[in-house]
């Protein structure tokens, strides 16, 4: 392992910190400002979980939106 990951690594970013730098990375907006700090601040561990938990949760929040959809009737038209 190189001395920069593992410097990477050992960041103290909180984990709620990491998850917020996600969800606006869904929503696409941040500020260069904001990203700069983060990639200086945040354990890449931490980005990665967050990301994919972030994922899943969409994922799952689509499959009950259109489960939710189908089942009313709705669709049908």
């Amino acid at each position: 392992m190189s001395q920069d990951l593992r410097e990477a690594a050992a960041r103290r970013g909180s984990f709620l910190q990491t998850m917020r730098a996600v969800a606006w990375s869904f929503f696409g907006v941040r500020r260069a400002a904001g990203h700069e700090e983060d990639v200086r601040r945040l354990n890449p561990v931490h980005v990665v979980v967050a990301g994919l938990l972030a994922a899943a949760l969409f994922v799952a929040v689509l499959v009950g939106l259109v489960r939710w959809v189908v089942g009313s009737g709705v669709a049908a038209g």
